[in-house]
């Protein structure tokens, strides 16, 4: 009877163990969409919770019956840059920084206009001037990205831009003082 009880205990146990392991539904812009950590959070305009009830699951069947996460993005469709590698990597490549220079980094954001000019928006590091320049130049000369869409119409959109060269070097650590 004791173990009858302990198989059923950990049979019930299991399942609430699943349960909870269950992630809800997530919509992006009215479509089903598996894997949300890949979205910018400075894309998203809105985030709405659906509790997993009846309403919900007769609205989206089945896959909500851990509830909905509703998301909509400030575009229908993504910027896109015209190239095979992603804007960061272009721009990297057709920086001029010999290995003899010392490792910098520099992190953007930018914006991208409706006429899909990329434009910086914020330095959020700079750790050498002239790696800087050499990438503003880089980004005016760069192709124009295909700008995002909202209901047909072009708008702005955002993104990060990191580039830390040579490649493959790490930045050295900052110098402390510790004082005893």
């Amino acid at each position: 009877m004791m173990r009858r009880i302990l198989i059923l205990w950990s049979f019930v146990l299991c399942a609430v163990l699943e349960a909870a392991a269950q992630k809800p539904l997530y919509i992006v812009n009215g479509t089903p969409c598996e894997r949300i950590d890949l979205i910018p959070p400075e894309d998203i305009e809105s985030v709405e919770s659906l509790p997993a009830d009846e309403r919900s699951i007769a609205r989206y069947g089945e896959g909500a019956s851990n509830g909905v996460i509703l998301i909509t993005l400030r575009y229908d469709q993504p910027a896109a840059f015209p190239s095979d590698s992603t804007y960061s990597q272009y721009i990297a490549r057709r920086v001029v920084w010999s290995d003899t220079d010392p490792v910098a980094r520099v992190i953007l954001r930018y914006k991208i206009l409706t006429d899909g000019r990329a434009v910086v928006d914020q330095e959020l590091e700079v750790t050498d001037n002239r790696l800087k320049r050499r990438i503003l130049k880089v980004m005016e000369e760069a192709p124009r990205w295909q700008p995002a869409q909202k209901n047909g119409v072009p708008v702005e959109s955002e993104g990060v831009l990191r580039i830390q060269l040579p490649e493959g070097r790490r930045m050295p650590r900052q110098a402390e003082l510790v004082y005893r």
